[in-house]
């Protein structure tokens, strides 16, 4: 298989994840990035030896396939129209757009040009989530009927040295890390059919704790504080708490329901941990894995924990699935069904009305142990 060449447009922080991880796999290389400010390209091409372009010189390169858009969220629909008018694939982190008009309109301009859009979150296709999505297959907890999931905290400003997006239009707790809980239970469930909602915002203001701007305060512009619940196609209900106006809780990340068992799963935002189910006497047991190499440590977090990050697992996926003429699992179709539901869940809330949504989407093909090996680069290259 010959390897696709990957540029990369926006050169944040969320950009050395790309460039770190990329090379696990076997189906991409990162060969240059871009981004507005040429001296933050010139940087992150230094640190990563690979070359420094200019936005339009990457969208012009003739080794380039993919481009990855890593610019905020606000950027994420011109950025992407503009990748795909240049005759080259894109991958675009979560949320991908902003409203499921934009969504529609990169649909129709990816089918006109015979190219592909894919989009972050890839956390799904870890080990852990496709443990659970496997026990779920295999009938060991019945037809699902409900679930909670809880993402919930006291925000990015604590840590992120410019969180202002995180807290104005297109930013919040639902745009923000909704992508990863939305489309685990897509991905273990199935589409969305409804949803409605409640949410506020509790703090007027939030202050920068971290970096040069450590003091400055910033104001919030839209809902952190969000209650809803999803109605499944299958008709499951699902109670979704996510908040960036909480000091602590006690919530699991995620608990699904079914007729014959309980399914607990690990935290969606990340690629392993542990799954557990739970029978009707209330006896709860580890499921045991499967050897799926994404479930694997292979980094430490900020609190020096070592967790399994296979981020580029979406990317490389889509690679291969271009090369084998098949559909990618991080699916243009899924995450505007994704955005969709998420952009409902923000407009039930204002309205303060249930939502039939206008959008459903197949559940992506499972990935199995063999096929995650089969992504990533021989331990000799």
């Amino acid at each position: 298989m010959s390897i696709l060449g990957v540029g990369i447009i926006g050169c944040g922080n969320i950009s050395a994840a790309y460039l770190k991880l990329a090379p696990l796999f076997d189906q991409i290389e990162v060969r240059a990035v871009a981004d507005l400010n040429i001296d933050a390209a010139q940087a992150r091409a230094q640190e990563y030896d690979v070359r420094a372009e200019t936005v339009d010189g990457l969208l012009a390169a003739d080794d380039i396939q993919i481009i990855v858009n890593l610019t905020v969220p606000a950027a994420h629909f011109d950025v992407t129209k503009r990748i795909l008018e240049s005759g080259k694939h894109a991958y675009s982190e979560k949320p991908y757009v902003l409203t499921l008009e934009e969504g529609e309109a990169l649909r129709a301009l990816a089918r006109d040009k015979g190219l592909r859009v894919g989009s972050a979150p890839d956390t799904f296709l870890g080990g852990a989530h496709q443990l659970a999505r496997a026990v779920l297959d295999e009938g060991q907890v019945g037809e699902i009927i409900g679930g909670t999931c809880h993402v919930m905290s006291h925000g990015m400003e604590g840590w992120h040295p410019n969180p202002d997006f995180f807290f104005q239009s297109g930013g919040g707790p639902i745009l923000d890390l909704g992508p990863y809980y939305v489309t685990n239970l897509v991905q273990l469930i199935g589409p969305v059919r409804a949803v409605t909602a409640m949410a506020s915002a509790s703090f007027e203001t939030r202050m920068i704790g971290n970096g040069p701007r450590e003091g400055e305060e910033i104001a919030v512009e839209t809902p952190t504080n969000i209650h809803a619940v999803l109605e499944f196609a299958n008709g499951a209900l699902v109670t979704l708490g996510a908040s960036w106006d909480v000091w602590a809780h006690r919530h699991a990340n995620m608990e699904l329901y079914g007729t014959k068992a309980s399914l607990y799963v690990p935290d969606p935002n990340f690629f392993g941990g542990d799954v557990e189910i739970a029978n009707p006497e209330g006896e709860t047991a580890m499921v045991a894995g499967r050897d799926h190499p994404f479930s694997v440590p292979n980094a430490g977090d900020a609190a020096n924990v070592r967790r399994a990050n296979y981020r580029c697992a979406g990317l490389a996926d889509m690679a291969a699935a271009i090369h084998a003429d098949r559909p990618h699992r991080c699916s243009l179709e899924m995450a505007t069904h994704v955005v969709d539901v998420m952009t409902a869940i923000l407009r039930s809330a204002e309205e303060r009305r249930w939502i039939e949504l206008t959008t459903t989407c197949d559940r992506p093909a499972p990935l199995t142990a063999s096929e995650a090996r089969g992504l990533l680069r021989p331990a000799s290259s």
